[in-house]
């Protein structure tokens, strides 16, 4: 099955308890490759907070030391002790898919209940909490504000006084994140063959400027080269401000997508490989530049927080 190895960086998994050394909880989250479920992906510890959504299993280093919250887990039902499931057995086992599992929402009606009593005027979904939440964690003013118990302790999410527009550019955020490999791509220059661009080794920046604070010669960021035959122009400087887990998504492109052989085993990973389309990685920079672009627009969108008061029926044990 297909994994999310690091930010826009797929890999192949085998995904099973005995030849994975570590699988956490997510067999109850993605029980088998078709299972459905979306995760938020969180950066946990000291690096700075960044956070990103995958529809697959990911690598615990997705995020920094990562933990994960999901909109759905999977149980898998036991025919054989219906006593387990009392009166509702019969309803939970009409509810059980072709491969015997329950989906079970993971945002409880506690939270549901909280956010309805918060916003009476909505008719909110478990749905729209989930997605609000991928809103509120991208922005600016949370992380800056929260910086140091973001650190420290799991995000807290504050009532923002604009709920819909937080819940809309998380829809917004979660498409582009989840379909990077289907947006259009950047309009950029291209220089070069764009019909045979070849092999990519290693992306590089190929052109030096001036740092006008320093003087000092740096990499032209609006300048790469991606392939032997084929470098890009006018990469728009914006599409550096969206980082996550400590890189720019173009960052992780260029550390991911080159050619590297492990000292132990001898194994070449060649990103060449990845595609029988010989511009699968030039349109995979471009479109990932777009995905960066937007995502900083829909940031740069997003409201003030505004908190409102907590509804009457918040719950002790999350003071």
């Amino acid at each position: 099955m297909r994994s999310a190895y690091r930010p826009f960086a797929k890999q192949f998994l085998w995904f099973d308890k005995q030849t994975n050394e570590r699988t956490y909880l997510q067999p109850q989250l993605f029980p088998y490759p078709e299972a459905k479920n979306l995760q938020i992906s969180i950066v946990l510890g000291s690096r700075q907070f960044s956070c990103l959504m995958t529809d697959v299993v990911p690598d615990i280093q997705l995020s920094f030391n990562a933990q994960c919250f999901p909109l759905y887990w999977y149980e898998k039902l036991d025919d054989d002790s219906p006593e387990k499931y009392g009166l509702d057995f019969y309803e939970i086992r009409d509810r059980a898919d072709s491969h015997g599992y329950v989906r079970h929402d993971a945002i409880t009606d506690t939270a549901l209940n909280v956010f309805r009593a918060a916003y009476p005027a909505l008719s909110i979904t478990k749905e729209d909490i989930f997605y609000y939440v991928y809103g509120i964690l991208h922005s600016s003013e949370y992380r800056r504000r929260f910086a140091n118990n973001l650190t420290k302790e799991l995000p807290r999410i504050p009532l923002a006084r604009n709920f819909k527009a937080f819940e809309q550019a998380g829809r917004k955020l979660a498409k582009l994140h989840l379909n990077y490999e289907k947006v259009k791509p950047w309009d950029v220059t291209e220089i070069g063959d764009p019909t045979n661009p070849g092999r990519t080794v290693r992306m590089t920046y190929p052109r030096k400027v001036k740092d006008p604070d320093t003087g000092k010669k740096v990499a032209d960021l609006t300048v790469l080269q991606v392939a032997e035959n084929l470098t890009i122009e006018n990469i728009p400087l914006r599409a550096y401000e969206y980082v996550v887990n400590g890189k720019t998504a173009i960052g992780w492109l260029i550390d991911r997508y080159q050619v590297t052989t492990d000292k132990k085993s001898g194994i070449t990973n060649d990103p060449n490989d990845y595609s029988d389309d010989p511009r699968y990685i030039v349109d995979l920079v471009e479109k990932v530049i777009r995905v960066s672009v937007e995502t900083v627009d829909i940031i740069n969108g997003l409201p003030k927080l505004d908190e409102i008061g907590k509804p009457a029926n918040w719950p002790q044990e999350w003071n």
